[in-house]
């Protein structure tokens, strides 16, 4: 590289900017490299094609700091942030700016007049040669040579050769034709691995199929040229190993033929440690303790490959998940298959964007399949579709792999293959299985232990399942991809799902974190929904397993979701009935929550005479003065009112606060809940004087009792607000209203239906104080956010749409509006 900078137009004292797209990240790091061997200060640009930073903006930094070269390919252009006017700006730079191409490739029109120099086609010398008179001009060299420090510097080395050639030793496997996407993961394995750590290690983990052999082979190719040896290790038997080291020893000549595995490997070892600019791949290692032995120290790079995600002791674990959908209709249509966006988008949601089933999707399309046969045929036969012949470079089809995995699974780990087995048959979402630790029922004994009992010891599970990579493991949750669910529901027999069914019921009581109505407990039930919905209540066998469902729906319901929840609750409580008969505990706590499912979507007759009969049964089994008997009375109550038999409402209320008093005490949070309630409904008929009195007595009790950010407090805060500006106490209203709003948004979120409530409200009492702007604006969020919780149509909605078209017409009208 002995050719220096002869540039004599003044320009090449600035900094070169190497602009490029990611997928021409080896040839941006080689025309880098020529530039920095040449004299010049060059930065890599690497513009970040997602995050969709302003073209613009970029530019005019350039403008000021130094001059750009622009890497122009197919890529390069591809849709992105760039737009005719983004292109346009690059002409802004002049002279400051040289296009070359590194690949066949027409440049959008605006850009027509700009020359560029090829330099994809050409031996090494040719193409630097042709980057250098881009760059300098004809002009000849006038000094040698300089190596000032730069990002690329630190790699070690002389330098990558021209992108495309390959190590003088190398056993790589074919590379795939039809890889596509994962660029920015490629740059970002480039970047860490040439950081400048002594041993950069990246251990690629992820579930069977997502492509991460796929990856591995592709940077081997993609950055061939930096390396001078790139070596593929098979390493899914560690005792095959040493041999496969033992070739690259003597194909590099660091020990002669013959020499015995564990010698070569000795040999090979201690000679990596004092080299640079090699490359070992080990791919399917699945044991970190099995394959540390053979980790090479020294600056070189090395690739892993595994299933198991638990190698941060030895390696960088980096998550390989499922393509983005723009990169999966790629990948469908890489083949060659003709398919319109609707198809293409259809099919990788069908596959959920997994790279393996995609591509055998994509082998289908190509031989002779249609669009619309191979939906159908997803739709009715998706294990058998899996099942055919794996594509090129995959060892076998997503359903052989599933199928093969789970069997290891269950003769290693038969607890682990049961939470598998289970998990199929839940949401396709986080499960937090380590929260079960230390909380499974006792009928879950079956699933968790051999003689023991420990069969589903929750940590154990995780582990062993995160070392098979049919999951997802990330924060003590557990991700099973929903196409590996269909894939293991569609391989199980009759019995064998009869137990998962079991499993799945087992999981969800072990995992249920308890009231929905407590703060505390919300964190797990936003992650548990999914799966507490997703169970067949028809399947449910145990109180524990109703549970689950009944307190999910309730966190649905107080999230102002009643109708999925009262879909949930109906068929929950015909199945008790038909289970358990009507008088059951189980059916009668269903029978509570499908009253209030069928109040919340304003059922109010249906909600009532459910209501009704639950609480003569539990008078009947229970008596009077029962915790559960009280609780269906103050629930009638609020039927009554629904209905509008306000004065049945009231004296209910009244008689079942006395008896709470009574049988649980002034304090208990029961009875703190029907005062509220009866606060609300005495000032509702007109006793404001009382409503105020009783409210301004259980807020007080109830912030000493449960704090002041429970739920059940903040509710009373709220309507005590209300009825403070009824009896003319404004002011104390506002202050009220406002201090309760900041911590319901605070704990219950700002779209939380108790939250909107009292946002309705503060914004009249603002009104009401003259402060109508405040009102105006906090009226307008309010509408805006119960439209798209509540819908158009719910009464809330439309008494919020209604006050706020009055509120506007009167400020208009008053000359402070337009």
């Amino acid at each position: 590289m002995g050719e220096g900078s002869g540039a004599s137009d003044g320009l090449s004292d600035g900094i070169w900017f190497v602009s490029h797209a990611d997928a021409d990240r080896a040839w941006a790091e080689w025309v880098a490299w020529q530039l920095i061997d040449a004299g010049h200060e060059v930065e890599l640009a690497g513009w970040d094609w997602e995050v969709g930073d302003s073209l613009v903006a970029r530019l005019n930094a350039v403008l000021e700091r130094g001059r750009m070269v622009a890497l122009y390919s197919p890529a390069y252009f591809d849709s992105g942030p760039f737009t005719t006017l983004g292109w346009s700006s690059m002409l802004a730079l002049g002279e400051r700016l040289v296009p070359v191409r590194v690949a066949e490739t027409t440049p959008p029109p605006v850009l027509s007049s700009l020359s560029a120099s090829d330099l994809f086609g050409l031996d090494e010398q040719t193409a630097r040669e042709a980057l250098l008179r881009a760059v300098n001009g004809p002009s000849r060299p006038v000094r040698a040579p300089g190596r000032p420090p730069g990002m690329l510097s630190r790699i070690g080395g002389t330098g990558p050769r021209l992108p495309g050639s390959l190590p003088r030793v190398r056993n790589l496997p074919a590379r795939n034709a039809a890889f596509t996407g994962r660029d920015s993961m490629l740059v970002h394995l480039r970047e860490a691995l040439g950081s400048g750590q002594r041993v950069a290690v990246q251990a690629l983990h992820g579930r069977g199929g997502v492509g991460k052999t796929q990856l591995a082979l592709e940077y081997a190719y993609r950055f061939a040229s930096e390396y001078e040896a790139a070596w593929w290790i098979t390493s899914e038997d560690p005792a095959l190993i040493p041999d496969q080291l033992g070739q690259l020893a003597v194909r590099a000549g660091i020990a002669p033929a013959g020499t015995s595995p564990a010698a070569a490997v000795e040999l090979l070892l201690g000679e990596l440690g004092a080299m640079s600019r090699w490359l070992l791949v080990f791919d399917n290692a699945e044991d970190p303790d099995a394959l540390a032995p053979f980790l090479p120290g020294g600056p070189g790079h090395v690739l892993i490959t595994s299933r198991n995600s638990l190698w941060s002791s030895y390696a960088v674990p980096v998550d390989v998940d499922t393509l983005s959908r723009t990169e999966s209709v790629s990948l469908l249509r890489a083949q060659g298959a003709a398919l319109t966006d609707g198809d293409a988008d259809d099919i990788a949601a069908t596959l959920g964007d997994l790279p393996l089933a995609l591509t055998q999707a994509a082998a289908l399309l190509t031989r002779g399949l249609s669009a619309t046969d191979l939906k159908e045929e997803l739709a009715a036969n998706l294990v058998e579709v899996m099942k055919r012949n794996p594509p090129p470079g995959y060892p076998a089809g997503l359903a052989a792999q599933v199928r093969l995995t789970t069997t290891r699974l269950e003769t290693d780990h038969p607890g682990a293959a049961a939470v598998l087995a289970a998990l199929a048959l839940l949401a396709p979402e986080p499960f937090p299985l380590t929260s079960c630790a230390g909380r499974l029922p006792e009928q879950a004994s079956v699933l968790l232990g051999e003689a023991a009992g420990s069969r589903l010891a929750a940590v154990d599970a995780v582990e062993a399942i995160a070392r098979y990579g049919l999951t997802r493991i990330q924060d003590g949750t557990v991700h099973l991809h929903r196409l590996t669910q269909d894939l293991l529901t569609g391989q199980m027999t009759g019995p064998e799902r009869d137990q998962a069914w079991a499993d799945a019921e087992a999981l969800l009581a072990a995992a249920y974190p308890g009231s929905a109505e407590q703060p505390s407990s919300w964190p797990v039930w936003q992650v548990l929904l999914p799966h507490a919905l997703a169970i067949d209540p028809t399947r449910l066998t145990t109180s524990e397993g109703r549970d689950v469902v009944l307190e999910g729906c309730w966190y649905l319901m107080d999230r102002g979701q009643p109708r999925p929840a009262r879909e949930h609750l109906q068929l929950l409580y015909d199945t008790c009935l038909q289970q358990l008969g009507p008088d059951h505990d189980d059916s009668l706590w269903a029978a509570n929550h499908l009253a209030r499912a069928y109040g919340d979507t304003q059922n109010f007759e249906p909600a009532h005479a459910l209501t009704e009969d639950t609480l003569a049964r539990r008078r009947r089994l229970h008596g009077d003065d029962h915790p559960a008997t009280l609780t269906s009375a103050n629930n009638l109550a609020t039927r009554l009112w629904e209905l509008g038999r306000h004065e049945e409402a009231l004296a209910l209320n009244e008689k079942t606060l006395e008896a709470r008093r009574r049988v649980s005490g002034m304090e208990h949070p029961h009875t703190l809940r029907t005062a509220t309630g009866l606060a609300l409904e005495l000032g509702a008929v007109g006793r404001l004087e009382e409503a105020v009195v009783l409210g301004e007595e259980t807020l007080g009790v109830q912030r000493r009792v449960l704090g002041v950010e429970h739920p059940d407090t903040l509710s009373t805060a709220s309507n005590l607000a209300v009825r403070l500006a009824d009896v003319g106490r404004l002011e104390e209203a506002v202050v009220l209203g406002e201090e309760t709003l900041g911590v319901q948004r605070r704990v219950l979120g700002v779209e939380h239906p108790d939250t909107l409530s009292t946002a309705n409200n503060l914004a009249v009492h603002l009104r009401n104080v003259g402060r109508v702007e405040e009102a105006l604006a906090l009226g307008e969020e309010t509408l805006e956010r119960r439209r798209r919780v509540l819908g158009e149509d719910h009464p809330e909605t439309r008494r919020t749409a209604s006050w706020l078209w009055k509120l506007r017409k009167e400020h208009q009208e008053s000359g402070s509006g337009e």
